[in-house]
């Protein structure tokens, strides 16, 4: 709730309260938004390595407490701040280097909070679900459906209620309610601590990917052997095994392989992790590998969105924004897609997944990347619409003669609705399939930093999305070079976007249809010992 309410509303903090101009106001925010996002990979990164994800929620919360704290004290106190602007003409003063100080440490830390709780957060809760278990695989799939509805429900929260506050009550307001909602949500998930199943750290993933690419290096000269069980450790009866979890090899990225292979011209190779890894570490890389196209190829839906949270915005600042006698605050605008979210998300947990579930047999209804692909294709037919109801908005200010006004034109907001509803369909497929392909396909020792990844393609896309915008400009020779809407080529944007979603698709297509889903074989923890000492105990 807090984040998504500051994120919407946060260049109107910068420009009234901190007198920054329109473009650090915006470069500020898309900063924010993009570091918080790419921190979420140092969350998961902690739960696995070094803390539990229980942990890791609590000391990251109280990071973000501590950050919205000391925003609240710096809106509430006039001296913490610039004196406001008072006049159009008046030379607004700067931001002082200790204000700047109090102001960035809050952000970042905010930032920083909201960042490791992405990481962790969702990994907490599907620990608390045996992925092995039929019922509780079904109820897994459910628990990500839910989780994104909560997140739908704290949004809408967010860009209503608290946008509200912002604005009628004055931002000192707004920060100590974040505040606080920040504080009960740490004393929610502590109250729930004797309920947990935790996770135990493992080790860093990144380091066991590093050992496997070292050992390949290390054994390029080897031949890899073409029975599976002369790789190491899988099903050597001489091993000790400890772990339940067994990945079986697969034939993509071979030369991988060599990491696992243990018997040279001179015997059997000392074991050392920097010079032969298990066949379940390698496939662990190996996935993670696989993934990656799979990541690529969901970057470019949040480029769409961010095009969605900018330039919808301004479109909706020339139309009539009354609904029902109320008129609706541009940073509000969001709500629309949240709310298509928060009715669709329970029908298509309770309806449609048992539906399909009957006729594919599959637990959550469709597979993972099937969701995903549904969402790609639904965010092009938003970028069309978009350009729909673009062409229809300029049309409007062209029959009633108001191209260059500054009036609103007779056109409800609602018409924007359509965009945002089909987007808003398109982010709860993509979304809730990618936190759940990347969580199952993903071993124990690397689900933190994998379900992270989800949240770094969403800040990859904010941080490109300006980077399309000024190449399109430039290509173009300007079509949204103008202050003017009426007179922009933006309908021309958003079909370009809707194509360039298109071939995406096909991109991905391509990608899902290479990925190879991982095959696991559980196996008992025991302890295995020599041929030889069998024997002696049988006889």
């Amino acid at each position: 709730m807090a984040f998504i309410a500051n994120a919407v509303s946060l260049v109107t903090y910068f420009m009234g309260y901190m007198n920054f101009s329109l473009t650090k106001s915006a470069n500020t925010v898309t900063n924010f938004m993009g570091t918080s996002f790419i921190l979420a990979i140092l969350g998961g990164l902690i739960a696995d390595t070094y803390l539990t994800r229980f942990t890791t929620c609590v000391v990251f919360g109280l990071l973000e407490l501590l950050g919205y704290a000391l925003l609240t004290v710096q809106a509430h106190y006039d001296r913490l701040r610039p004196t406001s602007c008072t006049g159009v003409s008046n030379q607004c003063e700067a931001a002082n280097t200790g204000q700047a100080a109090i102001l960035y440490t809050g952000l970042y830390l905010v930032a920083l909070g909201s960042g490791g709780i992405k990481g962790a957060l969702p990994l907490l809760g599907a620990d608390q679900f045996d992925s092995k278990d039929p019922k509780e695989a079904a109820q897994l799939s459910s628990y990500f459906n839910w989780f994104v509805f909560s997140l739908t429900g704290g949004s809408i929260a967010g860009v209503t209620f608290i946008v509200w506050i912002s604005s009628s009550k004055g931002w000192d307001w707004a920060f100590g309610v974040c505040t606080i909602a920040v504080l009960l949500a740490v004393a929610f998930v502590c109250i729930g601590k004797p309920f947990y199943r935790d996770n135990k750290p493992e080790g860093s993933a990144l380091i066991r990917i590093l050992q496997v690419l070292v050992s390949a290096i290390r054994n390029r000269d080897l031949p890899i052997p073409k029975k599976e069980d002369e790789l190491y450790e899988i099903y050597d009866n001489r091993r000790v095994m400890v772990r339940n979890e067994v990945l079986q090899r697969t034939n993509q990225f071979r030369f991988l392989d060599r990491a696992a292979v243990h018997m040279t011209s001179e015997g059997s190779m000392t074991p050392g992790p920097w010079r032969l890894s298990p066949v379940t570490q390698v496939e662990e890389t190996k996935i993670l590998l696989r993934m990656l196209p799979i990541i690529i190829s969901t970057v470019f839906i949040n480029t769409c969105l961010a095009q969605l949270q900018t330039f919808s915005i301004q479109q909706s600042m020339t139309m009539d924004t009354r609904i029902f006698g109320f008129r609706i605050p541009a940073p509000s605008l969001p709500v629309i897609p949240l709310v298509f979210n928060f009715i669709f998300l329970p029908i298509y947990d309770r309806i449609f997944v048992p539906l399909a579930r009957r006729i594919t047999g599959i637990p959550t209804g469709i597979r993972y990347l099937q969701r995903v692909g549904v969402g790609l294709v639904l965010s092009t037919a938003s970028m069309a619409t978009a350009a729909v109801m673009e062409a229809r908005r300029k049309s409007v200010a062209v029959k009633h003669n108001m191209v260059d006004s500054k009036d609103p034109l007779p056109m409800s907001l609602l018409w924007l609705g359509f965009q945002y509803a089909v987007f808003g369909l398109a982010d709860m497929f993509t979304l809730v399939g990618l936190l759940e392909f990347y969580h199952a396909e993903t071993s124990a020792r690397t689900k933190g930093i994998s379900t992270a990844v989800a949240w770094f393609s969403l800040a990859f896309g904010y941080f490109i999305s300006s980077i399309v915008v000024e190449v399109v400009n430039k290509a173009s020779g300007g079509w949204l070079a103008s202050n003017n809407l009426n007179r922009d080529k933006l309908n021309y944007f958003y079909w370009l976007l809707s194509a360039a979603s298109a071939v995406n698709f096909v991109f991905y297509l391509v990608c899902a249809s290479w990925y190879k889903y991982k095959n696991v074989e559980m196996k008992q923890e025991e302890n295995f010992i020599d041929d030889d000492a069998r024997d002696k105990e049988k006889a």
